[in-house]
């Protein structure tokens, strides 16, 4: 019997028993849809992770005091946050081969008040090189300059968060002064919106003041509490990573065998690790999703068992005019992988419609990639080669006469 022959024959007992070939698709459609549906959103929240990322610099190496924690969680001393000092961002600035910007970085919390509007924010003192390694642009006015770093002049650029919220009305918030705590301020320039990051941080909720105003007349110490730099390019994160260790270890005069007394953490380093936890996770969604597949290819094999049982007789009649075991068993084989790739025909196209509908109707990040529709395709296939062998392989080995004489 030929193979063309073999299809019709299967093709005619699915047609003979719509309601249950659909029942028994059901579990394959839900279990495909479910698989391309999780590993999209899971592939989707990756790519924005990393996205969001590269917004912040892809190649940004954050340099911060003290030893890096150990097993205990605890630092060193509490002089372990005073090591970093502006000898040691010169030295960076002056001597490293691999960065492109460098930056100073203080900190502090306070309130801005402009008129009769206040807000509850940080400000953040840093050097001209800031814009470079953390991607930001100036939108309006111009960024404070070099002259105005060595004065430690009381001007700062803000983002738009500061804006609506220090000027509502509306007027141009460059040449206005403002006040952080007691302390006025000029604002000279504005920065480009960039939103929200996917850890739900506001990115634009930021001011920037020359990192002396804020040493010398915010927080009155002498020591910063990091460093921020960039890379020349990614490629370049470790070579730049051991430079900037290499020149501060020199700084710090530390013998060989002595512990770092400082932290150098690279952006690299954190999308590799969110990338690491997220491919667990959509691995995970994508296991739970695929026991449906399970649950689809039980109910292929139960089907297959109560079609082997009621036609019995037919196939002992097949048999009986010279069918061989074999072509019994491509029958129903056939019967059982054309109703898993039906099913899975059917379960692509309606995850793909569920993950656009998400990303529309949700705002999810959802990225449908080929490769999930493939696994998942092959997946149901075997599925219905596996689940389908066993009952065809029964059907196959039936006695003849036993068969023709079962009522």
């Amino acid at each position: 019997m030929n193979i063309t022959n073999l299809f019709k024959i299967a093709l005619r007992a699915i047609a003979g028993n719509k309601t249950r070939s659909f029942l028994t698709m059901l579990g394959i459609i839900i279990g495909v849809a479910s698989v391309i549906t999780m590993l999209a959103i899971g592939q989707g929240s990756k790519l924005q992770i990393q996205q969001n990322i590269a917004e912040m610099g892809s190649n940004m190496i954050m340099i911060h005091p003290g030893a890096d924690r150990g097993p205990g969680g605890a630092r060193g001393s509490a002089d372990d946050s005073q090591t970093l000092t502006l000898d040691d961002y010169n030295s960076l600035l002056t001597e490293a081969k691999y960065l492109a910007a460098v930056s100073p970085n203080v900190s502090s919390g306070g309130q801005l008040i402009a008129g009769n509007n206040n807000y509850q924010t940080s400000v953040t003192g840093v050097s001209r090189g800031y814009l470079t390694i953390r991607q930001l642009t100036v939108e309006q006015g111009d960024m404070f300059t070099e002259a105005d770093v060595k004065a430690a002049a009381k001007v700062c650029v803000i983002g738009k968060t500061i804006v609506d919220n220090l000027f509502p009305a509306g007027p141009d918030p460059v040449g206005q002064v403002i006040r952080f705590n007691k302390m006025p301020v000029k604002v000279v320039g504005v920065l480009k919106s960039k939103g929200y990051n996917s850890m739900g941080m506001d990115q634009d909720n930021i001011v920037l003041m020359p990192y002396s105003t804020v040493m010398k007349r915010v927080l009155a110490q002498n020591y910063l509490q990091g460093i921020y730099a960039s890379a020349v390019v990614e490629g370049m994160t470790d070579l730049a990573i051991k430079d900037v260790k290499s020149i501060l270890r020199q700084n710090h005069k530390l013998r060989e065998g002595d512990d770092d007394n400082f932290t150098i953490r690279s952006q690299e380093e954190l999308s590799s690790m969110m990338s690491s936890t997220m491919g667990m996770l959509t691995a995970l969604l994508g296991a739970v999703a695929g026991i449906s597949l399970i649950v689809g290819g039980i109910g292929i094999m139960n089907i297959m068992y109560v079609s082997v049982t009621e036609r019995t007789r037919e196939i002992g009649l097949r048999m009986s005019v010279g069918a061989r075991g074999i072509d019994i068993l491509s029958q129903f084989l056939i019967e059982a992988i054309m109703i898993s790739v039906t099913g899975g025909l059917i379960g692509v196209v309606l995850g793909f419609s569920l993950s656009m509908l998400i990303k529309v109707g949700a705002g999810w990040p959802v990225t449908v990639e080929l490769w999930t529709v493939i696994l998942s395709f092959a997946v149901c296939t075997v599925t219905g080669v596996f689940f389908g062998w066993y009952p065809a392989k029964k059907a196959a080995n039936l006695d003849p006469i036993e068969a023709i004489r079962y009522e």
